[in-house]
């Protein structure tokens, strides 16, 4: 059974920078791709960003640039800096992973795409 435990959430100041993380177990011999989804209250759970096996990600249009993730199969981790923060980036973020995954260089996230199969717990972020 994969297990997703995140980390690193906390509150910021708009413009500061924060940094995710998420230790993945149980994930066996699979590729999988992982990723960090968020949920405000009132709102829908919005996926921000994936990295795949090989390294290509894809990002939401409302945090490409500032956003960035990326993992260490080493360790079995993964992390989501996330730069020039500001106040509607605050909400419960989530780690993510879908197994026997490979993005296309074009792959573009979308409101439920991918449909990931694991969940951690969540990481609150807020910024005020």
């Amino acid at each position: 059974q994969v297990q997703l435990v995140e980390s690193g959430g906390g509150s910021v100041q708009p413009g500061e920078s924060l940094t995710l993380s998420c230790v993945a177990s149980g994930t066996g011999d699979l590729t999988y791709c992982m990723g960090w989804a968020r949920q405000a209250p009132g709102k829908e759970r919005e996926r921000v960003a994936i990295i795949d096996g090989v390294g290509t990600t894809s990002y939401a249009d409302s945090v490409k640039g500032r956003f960035t993730i990326s993992q260490d199969n080493a360790k079995n981790s993964l992390y989501l800096q996330m730069n020039s923060l500001k106040p509607e980036d605050t909400a419960m973020y989530y780690c993510a992973a879908l197994p026997n995954c490979r993005l296309p260089e074009d792959y573009r996230l979308g409101a439920n795409r991918p449909a990931y199969l694991y969940w951690g717990q969540g990481t609150q972020v807020t910024v005020s």
